[in-house]
């Protein structure tokens, strides 16, 4: 019943100048104010230069943006004693102040999201119209744990017997190593560190070596929002220099939990070196996302949506679609459709040009895995829909292990509950492309992750439950 259809563009390959085109090679500045574009280490409340730097580029130019320091297995262990010391007195704090802070960090987060977004477009690549979206998307995590701090609650049970009391309480668990990836460069942090602070948790934040400087600018907005020294603390490193950061990070002694955001195979050498010390882990891993249009679905909604979930931010999201399973009945209008839509509106280009949609891959590394895909590669030529497998359903279809989202569009109410019920997915979208909100957990099934981030079970991925059995009463 199953079969494969594939679709190429009515302009297969579209031929280029020799090199990068004529919009990529200009030359483009990142202006933004000093304060906020930080290149040395931060841990303890000071700004600490590493022996050694290494170079952030513009993945779409090449030209380098910043030399930023080197942090090193020293300066990730100097972080996480900043953290320990820091941990005993915020732990401490009441849940209207660090609901307080997480408040004056978000309304700085505002008030420079336009700079910050410049600082998402140069490093990542994103078109600036996406990174101002991110930058709305970061800022609401923390506003949403700054909120969230002040309802962490625990339990009064009823008691078997006459002379105890039963309470179990919500501690926060110790230092927390957050080690994030290139694709979101801010909003991956904050909806980490912003559940970990409202927690009592202090954070030693390893962003990935493409985009570090929107970690380093989060720093610097936190202790402007009062944040205390030690609670935040961000350790910048080369690749070459992040297996031995990532070991200090999930062996140390002081650290007790690990939030990792990245692929599936490094979540599991992850997971191995947290086992010794037996940490609490949350895994955000890859995974492949079903994108299914059934007969019934509207094919204008359906487009539209595989629009905005498959080329955000160049198809380089942990949620996007990368499988469009598409039921025969409707399979010639909605690929008439779509192929129509990635025509008119994906257009290549610096982020920062206003009429961009589609900015470059983060690095070589990921050209060259796309290259590797494609069947006959050339690496001077660009097509918009050079290939776009669409698979028409069958009776049965066998998923990877690694299941992060899945979408599908319907307007038949019974099938759409038997599906969403059925996908074993961590997310669905039903007549949706774009999923994320700080409001509704996010997370996957199988080898896509474990635990959630966002929503109010965000938190309960830093605290610890105590259960206190208060005996000895007289009645």
């Amino acid at each position: 019943m199953s079969a494969v259809r594939v679709l190429r563009s009515r302009r297969l390959l579209r031929q280029l100048p020799p090199g990068l085109p004529a919009s990529l090679r200009r030359h483009y500045s990142l202006d933004v104010p000093a304060a906020l574009l930080r290149t040395q280490g931060y841990f303890g409340g000071r700004w600490v230069s590493a022996a050694s730097v290494f170079p952030v580029l513009d993945p779409a130019t090449g030209q380098e943006l910043a030399q930023v320091s080197d942090c090193g297995p020293a300066e990730a262990k100097q972080a996480v004693d900043a953290a320990y010391e820091a941990f005993q007195s915020w732990k401490q704090t009441t849940a209207k102040e660090r609901s307080l802070l997480l408040r004056k960090w978000f309304d700085l987060l505002n008030r420079h999201k336009e700079d910050l977004a410049k600082l998402i477009t140069f490093e990542s690549g994103k078109p600036m119209r996406e990174s101002l979206g991110e930058m709305a998307y970061s800022a609401a995590f923390l506003e949403w744990f700054s909120e969230e701090a002040r309802r962490v609650y625990g339990d009064i049970v009823p008691s078997p017997v006459k002379d105890r009391r039963i309470l179990l309480l919500k501690q926060p668990v110790g230092v927390a190593s957050i080690i994030t990836p290139w694709n979101f460069p801010s909003a991956m942090i904050t909806r980490k560190v912003g559940a970990a602070l409202a927690a009592g948790c202090t954070v030693v934040v390893k962003p990935a070596e493409d985009t570090p400087l929107s970690a380093l600018a989060l720093a610097e907005l936190a202790e402007q929002a009062g944040i205390p020294p030690g609670v935040v603390n961000v350790v910048p490193c080369s690749r070459e220099k992040t297996p031995a950061v990532g070991h200090v990070l999930c062996t140390d002694s002081l650290v007790s939990k690990i939030s990792f955001t990245g692929s599936t195979a490094t979540g599991k050498v992850l997971l191995k070196m947290a086992a010794d010390t037996v940490k609490r882990v949350s895994m955000e891993l890859g995974g492949h996302a079903p994108f299914i249009v059934f007969d019934s679905a509207d094919v204008d909604s359906a487009v539209g949506g595989a629009m905005a979930s498959k080329f955000r931010n160049s198809g380089q999201t942990c949620v996007c679609s990368n499988r469009f399973l598409v039921q025969s009945g409707i399979y010639d209008r909605f690929v008439d459709k779509l192929g129509r839509a990635m025509d008119a509106e994906l257009r290549l280009g610096h982020g920062s040009e206003p009429n961009t949609t589609q900015g470059p891959l983060i690095n070589s590394r990921a050209v060259e895995k796309v290259r590797l895909k494609l069947p006959d590669p050339e690496l001077s030529t660009f097509s918009r829909r050079s290939s776009i497998k669409i698979l028409i359903l069958g009776r049965a279809l066998v998923f990877d292990a690694s299941l992060l989202a899945g979408y599908f569009y319907s307007q038949d109410v019974s099938q759409i509950w038997r599906v969403a019920e059925a996908l074993e997915v961590g997310m669905v979208g039903v007549n949706e492309g774009l999923l994320s909100t700080p409001e509704a957990s996010f997370g996957g099934v199988k080898q896509s992750g474990l635990g959630r981030e966002g929503s109010k079970y965000g938190i309960d991925e830093y605290l610890e439950v105590k259960y206190m059995c208060f005996g000895g009463l007289k009645p």
